[in-house]
């Protein structure tokens, strides 16, 4: 029994020996390198703020699994695509250049340019000149526009009654 006691405690204490324990040390690791990586991800549990300065614990456990992964020298698109993965894309920045996802690269652009060439059309329009053609009144008071017949003799009658007056 005393021998059979003495082996169990001796494989205890040498499988204690070889087991793989986590180690919460920073292995070097900055908060710079961990926060360029996070800074590109976008909390999964708040809406619009970003992983590195979000202040719930859930984005500090993120953070310190992105250490960790760090120093378990995974690379930082295989960290970011671990995150999309087990989240989604809505967790990046920057969405990925695939899909439908392309629009949001090409649109805001294409609509700046429509509208600044729309805008110069506009300013080109509104600065020149009005030509203006000789005798001619524009509208009537009916808002009608007038043949030239009808205001001759609109003018000629207006002679006529200024002569009168006199």
């Amino acid at each position: 029994m005393k021998k059979f006691l003495f082996i169990l405690t001796l494989v205890l204490v040498l499988s204690g020996l070889f087991t793989a324990t986590t180690v919460f040390a920073q292995d070097g690791i900055t908060d710079d390198e961990v926060n360029a990586i996070a800074k590109q991800l976008y909390c999964p549990v708040c809406e619009n703020t970003p992983l590195d300065v979000c202040p719930t614990e859930a984005c500090r456990q993120w953070r310190e699994l992105i250490r960790l992964q760090i120093s378990q020298g995974m690379t930082e698109a295989e960290i970011k695509q671990y995150f999309v993965d087990n989240y989604g894309a809505r967790v990046l920045a920057e969405p990925p250049r695939t899909g439908l996802n392309w629009l949001v690269y090409i649109l805001p652009p294409l609509f700046i340019l429509a509208g600044a060439f729309i805008l110069f059309r506009s300013f080109r329009e509104w600065t020149k000149p009005q030509i203006v053609e000789a005798g001619s009144s524009g509208e009537s008071d009916a808002g009608e526009a007038s043949s030239p017949s009808d205001t001759d003799d609109y003018i000629a009658r207006f002679e006529e009654e200024v002569k009168k007056r006199k």
